[in-house]
């Protein structure tokens, strides 16, 4: 599996998982509000983590051509 496929897999992953904690957070607003700021916060670091992600596919991308 080439770089490029493995780093387009794993920001796929993290999206799903990104995704999964906003509906978390969302859901649980009004009802546990700790419980929906934690899945905020892991929202945003996992945010971070793709940011990284695309960053390091633009790069490879770029290098590649």
């Amino acid at each position: 599996m080439s770089r490029i496929n493995q780093l387009q897999t794993y920001r796929k992953h993290l999206e799903d998982r990104y995704y999964k904690l906003l509906e978390k957070s969302n859901d649980y607003k009004y009802i546990d509000e700790p419980k929906s700021d934690f899945a905020a916060f892991k929202a945003m670091k996992v945010l971070d983590k793709i940011n990284r992600v695309s960053y390091l596919d633009r790069e490879v991308l770029y290098a590649v051509s």
